[in-house]
C-alpha cells in the first residue's frame, strides 16, 4: 500500500501525520508500506518512521547520477536521504511535466541502477476509455516505458495502474474495470517476459481508492495493492486502507 502525497505536507506536518499514523499500523500484516512524500519532506518521513515496517520513496528522479539540471533530484541522493522507492510515469508528471515513455525508461533504469524500487505508472485519459483505446494506451506505454527493461530489471519494479479519469476526481474504476485493466497488463507482462513474471508482477490500483472501497478492489485476483493519493493524507484514512482486511 503506497501513499503519493504529490505537493502536500510540509516537514513538520510530515512529522505529526507519522505521529498518529504509526499507532494505527502497529500491529498490521500482510501489506507493505510506502509513502512518497515530497523532496523536503523525506528526511522527516525517514526519521519518523525509523525502526518501522514503514518504508519511504521519492515522486520522480532525474536519469543523470549528476550534473547541471537545475531543481531535478538524482537516484543517488534519494538514497542518501533514506528513500527505498521511487514513483516513475505517474500521470501528473505525463500530463503537466512533458515525461515520455523514453523518458520513464530511462528514469526506470536509473533507479534501479542506484538500487531503487520503482513503481511504474500507467493509466488512460477518459477520452480513451469512452473510444475503446484503454488496451492500446496501455499497450503503447508499457512497450516504451516497461518492455526495454531485461528480465532481471523487470522483476524488481512494481507497475501502478492509474486510470486518469478516476484521480482525485471522486470517480473510481469499479473494481471489475480495474481488475479487467490489471489482467490485460499481466498479459502483455507474459507476452514479453513470460508466465512465471506475469504471475510474481504486483500490480498496483490507484484512482480514488479510499477505505470504503478497498477492501472489494483489494479481492480481486489480479490487484495487488494500492497507489493512493488523498485518502494517504489523513492517518486515520490510509490506516483504514491498510488494515482493510482487518
Amino acid at each position: 500500500m503506497a501513499g503519493n502525497w504529490k505537493m502536500y505536507k510540509t516537514p513538520s506536518e510530515t512529522s505529526a501525520f507519522f505521529n498518529e499514523f504509526k499507532p494505527l499500523v502497529a500491529d498490521s500484516s500482510g501489506s507493505e508500506i510506502v509513502f512518497c512524500p515530497p523532496y523536503v519532506s523525506i528526511p522527516a518521513a525517514v526519521a519518523a518512521t525509523e525502526g518501522t515496517k514503514i518504508e519511504i520513496g521519492g515522486e520522480n528522479l532525474y536519469w543523470e547520477k549528476e550534473g547541471a539540471y537545475t531543481g531535478e533530484i538524482a537516484g543517488g541522493m534519494l538514497v542518501d536521504a533514506g528513500c527505498k522507492w521511487v514513483i516513475i510515469g505517474h500521470s501528473e508528471r505525463r500530463q503537466y511535466f512533458g515525461e515520455t515513455e523514453e523518458t520513464v525508461l530511462k528514469r526506470t533504469l536509473a533507479a534501479l541502477e542506484h538500487g531503487l524500487k520503482p513503481i511504474v505508472c500507467v493509466g488512460e485519459h477518459l477520452e480513451d476509455r469512452e473510444a475503446g483505446r484503454t488496451e492500446d494506451v496501455l499497450k503503447t506505454q508499457f512497450d516504451g516505458g516497461i518492455a526495454g527493461l531485461s528480465p532481471e530489471q523487470f522483476a524488481k519494479i512494481v507497475i501502478a495502474y492509474e486510470p486518469v479519469w478516476a484521480i482525485g476526481t471522486g470517480k473510481t474504476a469499479t473494481p471489475e474495470i480495474a481488475d479487467d485493466a490489471h489482467k490485460v497488463l499481466r498479459a502483455m507482462v507474459a507476452g514479453k517476459f513470460g508466465r512465471e513474471a506475469a504471475d510474481a508482477v504486483r500490480i498496483l490500483y490507484g484512482g480514488s481508492v479510499k477505505p470504503g472501497n478497498v477492501k472489494e478492489l483489494m479481492a480481486k485476483e489480479n490487484i495487488d495493492g494500492s497507489l493512493v493519493g488523498g485518502a494517504s493524507l489523513k492517518p486515520d484514512s490510509f490506516a483504514g486502507i491498510v488494515n482493510f482486511n482487518k
